[in-house]
């Protein structure tokens, strides 16, 4: 296999994995492009909530990481530097709720050498005998926040997956570094899956608690891992109140909430053999300009919610 000497560095002995019979699972969630609402940095923070665990392996991030574009944080206090804060890429040994061990992936996704990230990974998931790697991911997409989230599931072979996806034809997507790590885990003969949230894209740049709550129930179905999500769930419905009160100031954004839910309503509707999928009712709808505005005017009221009065 190749190899990618000083790209990660993997503890000699997990004694907790000894005991496993098919090895762990690896759940990763990684920064920045594919994560529509913070779904999966939610989804990644309430595991680590519930247990920080250990770090077992860290990848070389100045390897992957393009700090002109990405800067991290640090403190300037008086008259030095201080306090900065290094990005990082790594693998945890963490546990669920029961007890059962598992491997977090976590940090920036990487900015350059997508081919040795995945290499990378391979002598993680092989060192430490990896049965199945699942990711979480997020995306913005025309559908309300009315109606629950829904996920495309995607995996390297038919068998991994647990629902039947709606979208049925092919469609040319921007690469990820975690969709390039899935097939390549595929091609050298490791199971790999994972899911992506469809996050309302008029609030897609705000926190969506729901998206990772529902990320984290399929992972468990597909793992056996357990968690208590239900921080998340109550996170989740007191966004969803939030979001509706200041919908309500804008009849123009109803209108496209309303007709997204026709839209949602009409794929989820059971057909009948040789029955049309049906369309969301035609409707007048507000010009670009005019929706914009709006949609600014509805963004600016909730981002004032998610920032705390500095003065308090």
């Amino acid at each position: 296999m190749a190899d990618s000497p000083g790209y990660v560095h993997i503890v000699d002995e997990v004694p907790e994995l000894d005991h496993l019979d098919q090895g762990p699972v690896l759940v990763h969630a990684l920064e920045g492009f594919l994560d529509a609402g913070n779904a999966g940095a939610l989804a990644t923070k309430h595991l680590l909530g519930r247990s920080a665990g250990r770090v077992v392996a860290s990848f070389d991030i100045d390897a992957f990481y393009d700090y002109r574009a990405r800067r991290p944080p640090m403190t300037f206090s008086e008259y030095r530097y201080q306090d900065y804060e290094p990005p990082r890429l790594v693998v945890r040994l963490n546990h669920d709720d029961l007890g059962t061990p598992y491997l977090l992936m976590h940090g920036p996704e990487p900015d350059t050498h997508w081919e040795a990230f995945a290499v990378a990974v391979r002598q993680v998931v092989e060192r430490l005998r990896v049965r199945l790697t699942v990711a979480m991911g997020a995306v913005p997409m025309a559908v309300p926040h009315t109606r629950p989230v829904m996920l495309t599931n995607h995996g390297t072979t038919p068998d991994l997956l647990i629902a039947e996806n709606l979208w049925k034809g092919q469609i040319r997507v921007p690469a990820s570094a975690q969709a390039l790590l899935e097939m390549r885990l595929g091609g050298w003969g490791h199971p790999a899956m994972g899911f992506v949230a469809h996050i309302p894209h008029y609030v897609a740049q705000f926190d969506y608690p729901s998206a990772a709550a529902t990320m984290l129930e399929s992972v468990e179905v597909v793992t056996g891992l357990e968690w208590d999500l239900t921080e998340l769930q109550r996170a989740g419905e007191a966004k969803l109140v939030e979001i509706a009160a200041q919908i309500e100031e804008s009849q123009e954004v109803l209108d496209v909430v309303h007709g997204l839910e026709q839209q949602y309503d009409a794929f989820h509707r059971p057909q009948t053999e040789g029955e049309a999928l049906p369309l969301a009712e035609e409707q007048e709808l507000p010009t670009g300009e005019e929706l914009g505005a709006e949609f600014e005017r509805f963004l600016a009221g909730l981002d004032r919610r998610d920032r705390p009065d500095e003065n308090e």
